[in-house]
């Protein structure tokens, strides 16, 4: 199986647009979004082309392929307008007998951890820089970086998985890092 995980849009339609393109290149079975999909927040410069509008078009038209899981920026009203489900605050896949806790990041993240096994992956967005790094207890942090407004000179990025590899990529699709869960 291969899955996309993307985080952080912020209601980037011009970054949004890419989305289709990516589905297409990578042909996963599944895109993850790992939340804060249609509004900037208070702490982020306005991103490209900010249009959440646009954004909710783009989403509702790719609704069967996401998974997704609520960020910081995401509410109810999000909800109202969007055709999938968005307001989870994890969700657990598996890979290579490793649990996967994908999340946003900001109630779940290195300082205040889910309950983690040996071998386990917390995987979230929210700070817009991409990550591979290993944890106390033999768990990994893994983060996508950003979409739309990537955070410390990092790429405009996206993360994919296909058995038991990690590859971070820009939004062209040039692969950056990879990291293999049987490292």
């Amino acid at each position: 199986m291969k899955l996309v995980f993307a985080s952080d849009i912020h209601g980037s339609a011009y970054y949004a647009r890419m989305l289709p393109e990516i589905d297409r290149r990578e042909a996963p079975e599944r895109i993850v979004l790992l939340g804060d999909l249609l509004y900037h927040g208070p702490r982020n410069d306005l991103p490209a082309e900010y249009n959440p509008k646009e954004v909710i078009s783009i989403l509702n038209g790719m609704k069967e392929r996401f998974l997704c899981v609520r960020g910081n920026c995401d509410a109810e009203v999000d909800q109202m307008v969007l055709e999938f489900p968005i307001l989870a605050d994890y969700c657990i896949l598996y890979e290579c007998g490793h649990m996967i806790f994908a999340t946003h990041g900001h109630n779940f993240n290195k300082e205040k951890m889910p309950p983690l096994h040996t071998g386990d992956i917390l995987l979230h967005g929210h700070t817009h820089i991409p990550a591979w790094e290993p944890l106390p207890g033999g768990t990994t942090y893994l983060n996508p970086g950003s979409v739309s407004i990537p955070k410390q000179n990092s790429a405009h990025s996206y993360m994919t998985l296909k058995d038991g590899v990690f590859q971070w990529k820009t939004l062209e699709g040039e692969s950056y890092h990879q990291w293999e869960i049987f490292e």
